[in-house]
């Protein structure tokens, strides 16, 4: 919209507060500013819920692989050709053997549930999700056969152990004597304390090489499931359906979807919940500039018809106070996007300053799952939530912009 000198000079005296005009300036900050809130609740919201499905995404399969092949009765008797089965897949990127099973572990009275989980001493030490998360001692003193363990840091808080103490890991099914099964006992030492930042995870995971695991479930050359990652985790269903039919009868192949399918639905329908109910406030904004743009027609109505007879178009006279509003809107989506990268940059101090003015705990990760408050900004979403708030500023100036339009000089100066 290319405007003419004059065209630009009445719309920027219009922006300005004229005589006797300051409550119409104070409506048009205000829509500024609601503008300015709905566009950074928008920008803050959207970009903490991908945080959330994008950290929630990355440490669950970073544990668990974007699939896995798991056997009946959770054990895989012929887990080698299954294995070679699995890398030989086209879209495979890496296949490794495992074993899991919740147990119960003790130390100087204290009893916690726990998640043993069997890996390959090689896939502890690399693991992307377990790398770099060691709060103390260090994974690669898990050797096979060794008896040392780690343990998620949740849990190391929960039983009070601490580094180099040794973890008592219960088995139920255990040996058979006259009177009975006796749970098998199996003390570790503890060699190293990690947190992953899943509370889940932090608060059960026992990590151990995948032979001290067979050893203690007495499961003798026998894994419980193989880790499968592909090449897309968005496409790991139509990757795998050839294994699945391979080992069907033998194994049934479980991809991080239907693992964790309540999980991520909840998140994908609250994300769209979300997104309506904010862009409410965008649209409250919407509708104070109009009021404000109305009043401003209404307190120009003498100004408009004298430039009428001046020789003023109509369409001039459109563009004027189309520019005025749209003005507002974007100024207010500018300033939208500075206070919501701002807080997005802050986050977590903000987030601790109010639990300590408050003294209420609001990021309890037992309910939220991650330890802190993730964020992870999506530049299409941005580009969305801008072009809205413009689309609705321009939206609402069409109506007081032809009502400028349309003033009849004759009507408005008779008695002048």
């Amino acid at each position: 919209m290319i405007l003419s000198r004059y065209e630009r000079m009445i719309a920027k005296r219009y922006l300005l507060p004229g005589k006797g005009e300051g409550f119409i300036f104070l409506v048009a900050g205000i829509s500024l500013a609601a503008v300015m809130l709905g566009v950074a609740a928008l920008i803050i919201v959207m970009s903490v819920m991908n945080g959330f499905r994008a950290e929630l995404f990355d440490k669950i399969v970073g544990l668990n692989g974007h699939a896995v092949v798991q056997g009946y009765g959770g054990r895989l008797p012929d887990w080698q050709s299954v294995l070679a089965q699995a890398r030989a897949t086209p879209g495979v990127t890496n296949a490794t053997p495992m074993i899991e099973q919740p147990l119960l572990a003790t130390f100087n009275g204290r009893v916690e549930a726990v998640l043993v989980r069997g890996m390959t001493v090689p896939d502890i030490r690399t693991n992307k999700t377990l790398k770099g998360k060691v709060l103390a001692g260090t994974l690669n003193n898990l050797t096979a056969n060794s008896s040392r363990i780690g343990i998620g840091s949740r849990l190391a808080e929960n039983l009070g152990i601490q580094l180099g103490d040794s973890l008592t890991i219960i088995n139920p099914a255990g040996r058979a004597t006259p009177f009975g099964t006796v749970p098998r006992q199996v003390a570790y030492q503890v060699a190293a304390i990690f947190e992953v930042g899943v509370y889940d995870y932090d608060k059960a995971f026992v990590v151990m090489p995948m032979e001290d695991a067979q050893t203690l479930l007495l499961l003798g050359d026998v894994v419980g499931m193989i880790e499968v990652e592909t090449v897309d985790a968005d496409r790991v269903g139509q990757i795998l359906e050839p294994l699945a039919g391979k080992v069907a009868g033998r194994a049934v192949v479980t991809d991080w979807r239907q693992m964790n399918a309540s999980l991520f639905e909840a998140l994908a329908v609250e994300r769209i919940a979300m997104f309506v109910v904010l862009s409410i406030i965008v649209l409250v904004a919407v509708f104070n500039i109009l009021s404000s743009l109305i009043m401003l027609v209404r307190a120009k109505t003498r100004d408009i018809a004298i430039l009428r007879t001046m020789g003023a178009s109509r369409i001039g006279l459109v563009k004027i106070f189309m520019t005025v509003g749209v003005t507002i809107g974007t100024l207010g989506m500018v300033a939208g996007m500075i206070l919501g990268f701002t807080f997005l940059f802050f986050r977590q101090g903000i987030v601790n300053a109010i639990q300590f003015v408050t003294g209420q705990n609001l990021w309890d990760p037992s309910i939220r799952f991650l330890t802190e408050l993730p964020s992870q900004p999506d530049p299409v979403e941005i580009a969305t939530i801008c072009i809205m708030a413009l689309v609705f500023s321009f939206l609402a100036t069409l109506y007081p912009a032809f009502k400028a339009a349309n003033t009849d000089p004759v009507q408005v100066l008779r008695y002048e």
